[in-house]
């Protein structure tokens, strides 16, 4: 159980072991800082994709039983206000204003103090989120009014579909109902990641959304076929999996915090300075870390205005969160640690090595994935969604996917960006960058919807361009900041990376289409080698492209694996 100097929680993380070997070395630490960002990510990123495919076979559930109908519709738009305050107050603010905070007073200050200020954070947070989630159940009539405007949200259900529920609106309100509790219980699971994390476990926090979809596919099934016996809606089942899995989400992380030295004692006297610093990195930063959500909120109010928008935007949303997940959360996780101790330490050339090489990590994973999410959308989408109720609905979430995709790299970009801000206990920044960027997605997408009568293709148009604006310009001002990153090699590596992605995807979309001439598209098993056939040649085409092209990130990442 780790104590005393902060240092001693760090000496089983592999960073600590490869820099020890060369002590006096800035050669040295640097190799060791990417080496372990690299192999710590790797992590990261299995646990990672593990949730994310349980939360794609979860889309799958919904879309088999459900379908493309205003009942998913409603489900979807009650869950976003609740995952949004999410992203608000807990993973997108308190995780990260945590982990810079608690990392500054382990290092500045002693380990007791660090765990003092846990207990107050945690108890601070638990009385601020009862008192919103309350204020959230009761209001949420004039939420859902406010939020979904459109026509689309007034259309009656199907006379199978009402269960007590006449329209769209009426079971999105009784939905928002049920699940706004999840917002308090997975902030707590948010500021528990942020605590492991900063003690160099990634392992635990990164698989426990897992346990969330599985509440969720589990509940939800159980749901589906047994709460319509006894009166029940039978999406009901999907919004108590909901509130479950949010439990579960924390609960697993429990007894990790407990092993590192964690002991909760609650704690309400919030003068003290360390508690006063994460609030004023939480206060100014609520739209700053969010501007993602925010922008994905604001699509859902203009889908609103069309039959099935709603789900069709979701569905590609989530399919484009896979790649984020396993790469850009994957990367961000493990480097905010890493930005936040360099700075500590007054190692800002160590902070700028840590950022190039996060940055190049990202543009090697995230490129590639964005040209095969665009070449192999609709056989993708076609093998995930296709089923059920859903089996000729698929198109219009892949026409959604390829214009979601062009955003990928920026999303996953965007984040370790943020995070240099962060780890420099500044949020203003993001803020006012984020700002501009939801209000240029608003014009855009009035434009688009409403003056131009376009479709939902707009709206995930609208969001790439928006977060790519995003990262370019938080881009330039960090680098302005730190008198620069050294990314001079920068655009000679995307320019190689996106030759070898054009190559990749050219491969991918050729042998999709002689497979599919060979043995069609119907079935479960012409699907899948329509789709992992092309993945792995392409897989293989761009290796050897990387390779000739000496993409150096290619090595590092190829290392720690023959390693691992």
């Amino acid at each position: 159980m780790p104590t005393g100097n902060p240092s001693s929680s760090t000496q089983t993380n592999p960073q600590s072991s490869i820099e020890s070997r060369e002590p006096t070395s800035d050669q040295g630490s640097t190799v060791g800082s990417r080496t372990n960002t690299v192999r710590s990510a790797g992590i990261v990123s299995i646990a990672v994709m593990g949730s994310r495919i349980l939360g794609l076979i979860r889309e799958q559930m919904i879309a088999y039983l459900f379908g493309s109908t205003p009942v998913t519709d409603a489900f979807y738009a009650a869950f976003q206000i609740p995952n949004l305050m999410r992203d608000l107050f807990g993973e997108g603010i308190l995780s990260k204003a945590f982990v810079t905070t608690f990392t500054s007073t382990a290092v500045e200050d002693s380990e007791e103090a660090a765990w003092d200020l846990a207990n107050r954070v945690f108890s601070g947070v638990v009385v601020l989120l009862v008192v919103i989630t309350l204020v959230g159940i009761l209001a949420a009539p004039y939420l859902i009014n406010l939020i979904y405007l459109g026509q689309g949200f007034d259309l009656a259900l199907e006379p199978s579909q009402h269960f007590g529920f006449t329209s769209k609106r009426q079971l999105t309100i009784f939905l928002t109902r049920v699940m706004f509790p999840f917002l308090l219980l997975v902030s707590l699971a948010a500021i528990a990641m942020g605590l492991l994390n900063s003690k160099g476990r990634f392992g635990i926090p990164a698989t426990a959304s897992s346990f969330f979809n599985l509440s969720t596919i589990l509940i939800g099934i159980t749901g589906f076929f047994l709460f319509p016996k006894i009166g029940w809606h039978p999406v009901t089942g999907l919004a108590l999996g909901v509130l479950v899995g949010g439990g579960l989400q924390f609960l697993v992380q429990v007894p990790s915090m407990w092993q590192v030295g964690f002991r909760f004692r609650p704690v309400f006297n919030f003068v003290d300075a360390r508690v006063r610093q994460v609030i004023g990195l939480v206060i100014p930063a609520i739209l700053g870390v969010a501007a993602v959500q925010i922008n994905v909120m604001i699509n859902g109010m203009f889908a609103s205005v069309g039959e099935n928008w709603l789900s069709w935007i979701k569905w590609s949303f989530r399919l484009m969160h896979l790649p984020i997940g396993v790469f850009g959360v994957a990367i961000s996780t493990v480097s905010l640690p890493n930005f936040a101790r360099h700075l500590a330490e007054g190692r800002i050339d160590l902070f700028r090595q840590s950022y190039r090489k996060s940055l190049e990590l990202v543009l090697l994973l995230t490129i590639p994935a964005s040209a095969g999410l665009m070449v192999l959308a609709e056989p993708i989408c076609r093998l995930i969604y296709g089923i059920g109720k859903n089996a000729d609905h698929t198109t219009p979430i892949a026409t959604a996917l390829f214009f979601y995709a062009f955003g990928l790299c920026a999303y996953s970009s965007l984040k370790i960006t943020t995070d240099g801000f962060y780890a420099h206990n500044d949020t203003k920044t993001p803020v006012w960058v984020s700002l501009l960027s939801v209000v240029i997605n608003i014009i855009l997408n009035y434009v688009f919807i409403l003056r131009l009568s376009l479709d939902h293709r707009s709206l995930a148009l609208s969001t790439a361009c928006t977060i790519t604006l995003n990262f370019l310009l938080l881009l330039w001002l960090l680098n302005r900041r730190v008198d620069g990153l050294g990314l001079r090699g920068l655009p000679s590596l995307i320019l190689r990376l996106l030759l070898a992605a054009t190559v990749m995807g050219l491969v991918c979309i050729w042998s999709n289409h002689w497979i599919e001439s060979l043995i069609g598209i119907e079935g479960l098993m012409p699907r899948l080698i329509g789709v992992f056939v092309p993945i792995g040649l392409g897989l293989v085409v761009l290796l050897i492209i990387c390779r000739l092209l000496r993409i150096e990130a290619l090595g590092d990442l190829l290392q720690v694996l023959r390693r691992r």
